[in-house]
């Protein structure tokens, strides 16, 4: 729906598909300033940015706004050039739809509303999880459980990163839509997308690397939005959707007019072998037991996972302890990408946030955690491991993790104490200060941060640290630290160099 949209904006001549994308949005930038030139709204909806899923960025995170997830990119490790691999990506989608918003002044949903869901009668369909639990009738998301029972789950708000698949619709409207695709973008008498456009889209754009499992399937290339094959024969467009709970499968067969949607509101594979047992059914072709064949492919893949789970301690390492109280684990830490990660104690454990999410930290070995069951229904940093390390001053300084499995982990680094950024707090640290050598050191204040200046050289911008001290910002070889009375203002300032200590008491006006 999302390179749908975009294509009806071509057809007015507001877009060009291999324009640079800057052209359109240019505040657009990505960690490499050559792909940031070149790459183009054709890559967007292609899957070929050179950019891996970041999943984690997005997951759950209904604080950012498309605008503000977009201002992230430049801090996301790429993993390949532009065009040179095929890597599935939900955050160039939802630049996709930020896109078409900003074109048309006004936002993705509102033109899919406008462009879509009102000249297709879609009257149910929707664009978040909250307007779906206002209908008359709506499913609710299921998982399986150890005991291989099912059992709800929390819906997963997904708004932000909507033009990747937030739409939330019924098997009677999505027929509207497949209809639309067999009738080369015409409803009723009207042509919403010109047939040569909608062609494009649904023709072969990047091919996804695949090997063949079957003679009889194609291996899948990707048009835009769509994934491309020859099943047993027959030319197919189609596309999977998924999230907690929920699984969707879309199959177009446009050479024999025939198109299939399948919905389950419990994550499997079902919706698609559904739609290929009906698919066989309908085009008369010999029959395959699509859903027993998973049943038995099932089945051992569940006992091979038993069987592993009990070897997933082998890696850990007995007998350890970590290298400091627990206490001192906790804190605010970040990263310029993914954002803030809260560590916190919990009773005598420890637990991480991010994103809304909470996690309880089972001690692994050395300095490293363990996500553990949160027992909430959100397994998502279950068996997430988390490196924590120190500095040079022996304190914990960062956490780094895995969050994203064809990058670089990525590194959390630990704040310093707020309030050494509180320009109240630090109003009891000005004034003048003296060495025993009668060195002068005047503390000021500039905005949020102090400044050091010493007669003879510059004046020093100073950078809080975790000790609680200040690094100088221009020689950071130095620290400040303050001695603090009880009011909370400083009687002397403390300054470490590698050679020493030296004091300098207030000088009292």
């Amino acid at each position: 729906m999302t390179s749908t949209v975009l294509g009806m904006l071509v057809d007015e001549g507001k877009l060009v598909w291999d324009e640079p994308l800057q052209r359109y949005l240019p505040g657009f930038r990505l960690a490499d300033p050559m792909i940031t030139a070149r790459i183009t709204p054709r890559d967007l909806v292609t899957h070929r940015s050179g950019l891996p899923r970041h999943d984690l960025l997005w997951y759950n995170n209904n604080e950012l706004t498309r605008a503000e997830l977009v201002a992230r990119f430049p801090y996301l490790e790429l993993t390949a050039d532009l065009r040179e691999k095929f890597q599935y990506n939900n955050l160039m989608f939802m630049t996709a739809g930020y896109l078409a918003g900003e074109l048309a002044g006004s936002s993705w949903e509102e033109v899919v509303q406008e462009r879509l869901f009102t000249p297709l009668g879609m009257v149910r369909s929707n664009f978040s999880v909250d307007e779906s639990q206002k209908d008359d009738d709506f499913a609710l998301p299921y998982k399986e459980n150890d005991d291989d029972e099912l059992e709800v789950i929390p819906f997963r708000k997904i708004d932000a990163v909507g033009p990747a698949g937030s739409v939330n619709s019924t098997v009677h409207e999505m027929s509207r839509w497949l209809l639309f695709n067999l009738a080369a973008g015409k409803v009723g008498d009207r042509q919403l997308v010109s047939p040569s456009t909608l062609g494009e889209i649904q023709s072969p754009q990047m091919t996804t690397g695949a090997t063949p499992e079957r003679a009889d399937v194609s291996v899948a290339t990707y048009g835009m939005g769509w994934m491309i094959d020859t099943y047993r024969g027959h030319r197919r467009i189609a596309h999977g959707g998924g999230i907690d709970g929920f699984i969707t499968s879309v199959m177009l067969f446009p050479d024999d007019g025939l198109g299939i949607v399948a919905f389950n509101n419990r994550g499997s594979g079902l919706p698609s072998l559904v739609s290929q047992t009906a698919a066989d059914l309908v085009l008369g072709l010999p029959k395959e037991d699509w859903i027993g064949e998973a049943v038995e492919e099932r089945k051992k893949g569940k006992e091979v996972r038993e069987e592993a789970e009990k070897k997933k301690e082998a890696t850990r390492i007995e007998g350890t302890s970590p290298s400091h109280p627990l206490a001192d684990y906790a804190g605010t830490y970040v990263d310029p990408g993914y954002g803030t990660l809260e560590v916190s104690l919990a009773g005598e454990a420890l637990e991480m946030r991010i994103n809304g999410i909470t996690a309880p930290l089972e001690h692994w070995h050395y300095d490293v955690w363990n996500g553990a069951d949160a027992g909430d229904g959100d397994p998502t940093f279950e068996d997430q491991k988390l490196l924590f390390r120190g500095n040079v001053d022996g304190l914990i300084a960062s956490v780094e993790s895995i969050f994203e499995p064809r990058a670089a982990p990525i590194v959390f680094e630990k704040k310093p104490d707020p309030r050494l950024s509180d320009p109240e707090y630090l109003q009891g640290f000005l004034g003048t200060f003296k060495t025993a050598t009668d060195t002068q050191v005047t503390i000021a204040l500039s905005g949020s941060r102090l400044t050091a200046t010493i007669p003879g050289q510059p004046t020093y911008t100073l950078v809080p640290q975790l000790s609680g001290r200040f690094a100088l910002e221009e020689l950071s070889i130095v620290t400040l630290g303050f001695e603090l009375d009880e009011t909370g203002k400083a009687t002397k300032v403390l300054l470490y160099q590698p050679s020493g200590v030296f004091e300098a008491p207030r000088v009292e006006e």
